[in-house]
């Protein structure tokens, strides 16, 4: 059976709402779309591409364990058909489980040098010198993190599942995101630059800083006048400067990679986390995390500690959904629904393979950051001139409301159902009947019911 069929447009397939799969053929139209679209270097859904392969390249796929077979075949096809000769590696993984309440702090914190020992997100190091060593023209790997600067091309393949593959989210129109995408990050790099952010939510967030003109100067990545599509930086990344002032809490009971938690309650002052309450077995992973670490000093901060605020990322795929065995490793937890228009994760710790980590692993030294992820946050900065820009209003990113977002999605059909957000978390005395409470206590009971 094949619901989406070669002749398919991008317009028909965002009406399908988790079609049926059944075989690589259910897939082609999606894979045909991504095979399209311009290459960025980006692993955020709705900004991958393969669109520079010609006729003659040679591309390497590589994968693991946890992939369903079908996306990665949809994938290769893809690219054979656009006339490249293409190798697929897959990686043993580790027998696919139920997540346990502290993988997100087994896959990213490290205390020796990432090659020796990779993390969950970033490419094997070993694949990527593969790559280089074998000349391949192309290699589609990698689940998330920022891909790095090399020679030859490199784009992501973070679909794990038919689930996240055979979606809207993956063939959401590319000038529409960008546009999105433009107009969320402006309001933070040209109007509200030098200005104040106040983030909150329903489930106890409250936090204050300032978009200090310095963190604007040319030399973070993503934080320029071209953004981290996809993953928009709301607060400067690293090095964090001497007079930062991030002041308030963080609360939630979900990170990228791991079990739901009872509700977490992170408080910074000026920057730095001082205490973590709550957060069950993740809670106090990351208390003894701190305890280690917050008297070293890193190259990064300007004072002793690792776990200094640097991302507050917003999500602007209005697509997308979480996958239904969220349970298990091979669903990529809820890093997926991170990417969700208008939900902020917020990261405290160091930048994701920055110079920093360098340093840390040369040395023995903790490094790496832990998540909590906001499904309703509000997000307003107060600028200069004191206007007050609403960017995020109750997880609704307001850029999806603007006119000319709304002219141009009109191109793919109703806009009202172009720009609707496809899920909602479903929280009990957020967005769902029930006890917020109970929840706050027993996440995982509600989530994985």
């Amino acid at each position: 059976m094949c619901e989406a069929p070669e002749s398919t447009t991008v317009a028909a397939l965002l009406e399908m709402d988790r079609p049926r799969v059944v075989a690589v053929d259910d897939l082609m139209a999606y894979a045909r779309e991504i095979c399209k679209q311009q290459e960025v270097r980006r692993t955020a859904p709705g900004f991958i591409g393969y669109g520079a392969t010609k006729p003659g390249d040679r591309v390497l796929v590589a994968v693991d364990t946890h992939y369903d077979k079908r996306v990665v075949e949809a994938v290769a096809r893809g690219l054979r058909e656009m006339g490249a000769s293409v190798d697929v590696v897959t990686v043993e993984a580790q027998p696919d489980r139920e997540f346990t309440t502290t993988d997100e702090v087994d896959v990213i914190m490290r205390r020796e040098p990432w090659t020796k020992r990779p993390r969950r997100w970033e490419g094997l190091p070993w694949i990527e010198e593969l790559a280089a060593r074998e000349k391949y023209d192309l290699l589609v790997h990698g689940k998330g993190g920022g891909i790095p600067n090399v020679p030859y091309r490199y784009e992501a393949i973070p679909w794990l599942q038919t689930d996240h593959f055979a979606s809207a989210a993956t063939v959401y129109p590319r000038d529409l995101h960008t546009l999105i995408n433009m107009k969320t990050w402006l309001a933070f790099f040209e109007r509200g630059r030098g200005g104040k952010v106040h983030v909150t939510d329903p489930e106890g967030t409250d936090l204050r800083y300032t978009l200090f003109p310095e963190y604007f100067d040319g030399t973070r990545r993503g934080y320029t006048d071209v953004p981290w599509w996809g993953h928009l930086l709301a607060h400067g990344p690293t090095p964090i400067l001497p007079k930062e002032d991030a002041t308030g809490t963080v609360s939630g009971t979900t990170s990228h990679f791991q079990k739901p938690f009872p509700k977490i309650r992170v408080t910074l002052e000026n920057g730095r986390l001082e205490r973590v309450e709550g957060g069950g077995d993740y809670g106090d992973a990351w208390r003894a995390l701190h305890g280690e670490s917050k008297d070293t000093q890193y190259p990064c901060f300007p004072r002793p500690g690792l776990f200094w605020l640097w991302e507050v990322a917003i999500g602007t795929n209005p697509k997308i959904q979480r996958p239904p065995n969220i349970h298990l490793l091979s669903s990529g937890g809820f890093e997926w629904e991170r990417r969700r228009s208008g939900i902020i994760h917020v990261g405290l710790g160091t930048r994701w393979r920055g110079s920093e980590e360098v340093w840390a692993g040369e040395r023995g030294i903790l490094y790496g950051h832990l998540h909590v992820h906001l499904f309703f946050p509000s997000l307003v900065i107060e600028t200069p001139k004191g206007e007050e820009l609403t960017v995020i209003d109750k997880g609704h990113l307001t850029a999806l409301d603007d006119p000319q977002v709304r002219d141009l999605a009109a191109k793919y059909g109703d806009p009202d159902r172009i720009l609707a957000a496809e899920w909602s978390p479903g929280v009990p005395g957020i967005d769902a009947p029930g006890s917020y409470e109970e929840y706050a206590r027993e996440p995982a009971r509600f989530i994985y019911r």
